[in-house]
C-alpha cells in the first residue's frame, strides 16, 4: 500500500514539473512577442490580434494604411468588414 502512494505521489510530482515547464514556455513565448511588437519588428494583426512580422506576405493596403495579416482567413474577414462599412 506504501508503495502505491510513494508511486501516485512520483507521477503527482513529474506531472506537476512537465506543466510547469509548459506554461513557462507559453509565457517566455508570450513575453517574446509583446518584446518584439513594442521593439517595431511585429504588428499586431487587426482581426484577431495575433503579432505579425512586419515582413508578412499576407497584407491588405487601404486608406489607412497597410495591415500584415497572420491568416488568409483573418484577411478574408478584414476585408468583408471594409466591404460592409463601405455599403
Amino acid at each position: 500500500m506504501l508503495k502505491l502512494v510513494i508511486l501516485l505521489v512520483c507521477v503527482f510530482l513529474l506531472f506537476k514539473l512537465i506543466k510547469g515547464d509548459q506554461k513557462k514556455k507559453v509565457v517566455k513565448e508570450h513575453k517574446e512577442s509583446e518584446r518584439m511588437a513594442r521593439s517595431g519588428e511585429t504588428v499586431k494583426d487587426p482581426v484577431c490580434g495575433a503579432y505579425v512580422s512586419k515582413d508578412s506576405a499576407i497584407r491588405v493596403k487601404d486608406e489607412e494604411g497597410v495591415h500584415c495579416f497572420c491568416s488568409y482567413e483573418c484577411r478574408d474577414k478584414y476585408l468583408k468588414q471594409i466591404e460592409e462599412k463601405n455599403s
